[in-house]
């Protein structure tokens, strides 16, 4: 699992660009957003939070289609259906890493993207914590989608239209833990928790819908 784990993250990398990309258009999204609505820093400062995790979301849904491709063009797909380890706890692994690999940095580069909004320094720890919970929770939808479209050709826009809806509660439960904990008396624990628990539940359906529609697809 382990050497699974290191390879889809060299793989996750090197595909496309991997990290480095879904980092420039999450910046290109957030950055364009002052030219819209304008140099006024308070309203910037109030959308802030929603502009860095709709930035986020959207950048997470590039590499998914990703997830099951180089399995699929080296014909090792097989290979992980027909192997001893139970193909949930291998899908479960290729997730995590995925996500290391490409969502793990959204993480990170969201303190600058912050800045850039007017954020202050609760907001942005806000946004932060609560996209460090919640956006594991697109890569086990998401793959579910590229399970589902492994067998087509050029299935990352279908991957991006099946995800898209089931990630709206969690952009939802983001926002507002995010916008809860700057505005009083709006509690930050309650959407906070309904977050976490969203990512939870996707742990444990993402991977199980995975594993059976990739043994749909081989059958």
């Amino acid at each position: 699992m382990m050497a699974l784990f290191l390879r889809d993250m060299k793989l996750s990398v090197r595909a496309g660009g991997g990290a480095l990309i879904g980092v420039l258009f999450f910046t290109t999204v957030v950055a364009v957003i002052p030219f819209g609505v304008g140099p006024d820093l308070n309203l910037l400062s109030r959308i802030g939070p929603a502009i860095v995790w709709i930035g986020a979301l959207l950048s997470a849904l590039l590499g998914l289609d990703r997830l099951f491709q180089a399995e699929r063009d080296d014909g090792s797909l097989d290979v992980l259906l027909m192997q001893e380890t139970p193909l949930v706890l291998t899908v479960l692994v290729k997730c995590l890493a995925h996500w290391v690999a490409t969502g793990l940095p959204l993480v990170i580069a969201s303190p600058l993207l912050g800045l850039f909004m007017n954020m202050d320094e609760v907001a942005i720890g806000a946004v932060m914590l609560t996209l460090l919970v919640g956006s594991p929770a697109i890569t086990f939808i998401g793959a579910a989608g590229a399970a589902v479209a492994v067998a087509l050709p050029r299935g990352g826009l279908l991957v991006s239209i099946l995800v898209l809806p089931l990630a709206v509660p969690i952009l939802i439960f983001g926002v507002s833990a995010s916008y809860a904990a700057v505005e009083d008396p709006a509690p930050f624990l309650p959407p906070f928790m309904f977050l976490s628990a969203i990512t939870l539940l996707f742990a444990v359906i993402g991977p199980v819908g995975a594993a059976a529609a990739l043994r749909s697809s081989a059958d």
